[in-house]
């Protein structure tokens, strides 16, 4: 790498290269994605194997889906979508186990991982999603580019597709939803 060229250049041409094709560029793309996408779903799913298992799942999502990668936005940021997509698909799936696996005679202590004992914590945040990607799915992908991963304004709506003020004005929207969810319940 010469001086004159940043990571992000890096990741982009590589990115370019695996969308023609080179199964070395995807292998050195994906490697080099990897830390990055582990910690977008740690910081989402509380258990390091479910983490990781979401993780897999971006990574595969990343190789088999790159040819949907259009550059709008920086290619980090289209991985930042990706990795937080697969991140909440994990949840859900987490959580639609627990809710089959629920009977009502057995004993058992509930899965930690679809349960929230305390407001506030990650799931409770993961529960106000779901409500919020039910209701308006809209609004899901820029609220958690904003508010749990710090975008700016202007990459969130590179990577959505939508104008500027429409995302500021969905994710205003979205935090009305969600607020009252997060709040402690008594």
């Amino acid at each position: 790498m010469s001086d004159s060229t940043s990571p992000a250049d890096d990741l982009a041409t590589l990115a370019e290269r695996a969308q023609a094709g080179d199964k070395n560029a995807m292998d050195d793309l994906l490697r080099q994605v990897y830390p990055r996408v582990l910690r977008i779903c740690r910081s989402v799913l509380p258990y390091s194997a479910d983490a990781e298992d979401a993780a897999q799942e971006a990574l595969l999502n990343v190789a088999t889906k790159i040819n949907t990668y259009s550059g709008r936005s920086s290619f980090s940021t289209w991985v930042h979508s990706v990795a937080a997509n697969s991140a909440r698909s994990t949840y859900r799936k987490l959580k639609r186990s627990a809710q089959a696996a629920h009977n009502p005679e057995q004993m058992e202590k509930p899965d930690p991982r679809t349960t929230s004992v305390i407001a506030g914590t990650r799931l409770d945040l993961l529960e106000a999603l779901e409500t919020l990607e039910r209701d308006r799915p809209q609004m899901v992908t820029p609220l958690v580019l904003r508010d749990v991963y710090g975008l700016s304004y202007e990459e969130i709506a590179a990577e959505v597709g939508a104008p500027l003020g429409t995302v500021k004005s969905r994710i205003h929207d979205a935090r009305e939803v969600v607020r009252p969810l997060l709040r402690p319940k008594d």
